[in-house]
């Protein structure tokens, strides 16, 4: 199971957590439309809580999508 990275220190940042979340919409594995909280399947349970609170100081609800996070995805053909 893929989770997500943390920097040197440890946690992880908000950009970290978007990174990977586009990851995971571009492979077909959740969807834009899910919500956050969604991502708790690909973070190990101990680093979920950590995860959260990044999300919470930035103002991120659990319940928001996973599109919210993202916000912007680049189209190769329209």
């Amino acid at each position: 199971m893929k989770t997500i990275a943390k920097n040197s220190r440890g946690s992880h940042t908000i950009d970290m957590i978007r990174e990977e979340a586009r990851h995971l919409v571009e492979k077909g594995i959740v969807s834009r439309h899910q919500p956050i909280y969604i991502l708790c399947q690909y973070i190990p349970a101990r680093e979920w809580v950590k995860v959260e609170c990044e999300l919470e100081q930035c103002d991120y609800l659990l319940r928001d999508q996973i599109g919210d996070l993202i916000a912007r995805e680049s189209w190769e053909s329209d």
